[in-house]
């Protein structure tokens, strides 16, 4: 019983691989972010296509 006592405090104290998750949380946050940030910015762009699009017919 006092072996599995130690592997699991061993299991509990090993930090190798926390650092590679942590970089996965950052890359996923930030990954996130752009999705939202695009998401709102669409529908500027959209207008602002639209409105080149339409100065473009109306000159010729």
């Amino acid at each position: 019983m006092k072996n599995v006592k130690n592997v699991i405090a061993a299991l509990l104290n090993d930090e190798s691989g926390q650092d590679l998750i942590e970089y996965a949380l950052v890359a996923g946050l930030i990954g996130l972010g752009a999705v939202v940030a695009m998401t709102g910015l669409s529908g500027k762009i959209q207008s602002s296509f639209n409105s080149v699009g339409s100065s473009l017919t109306n000159a010729v």
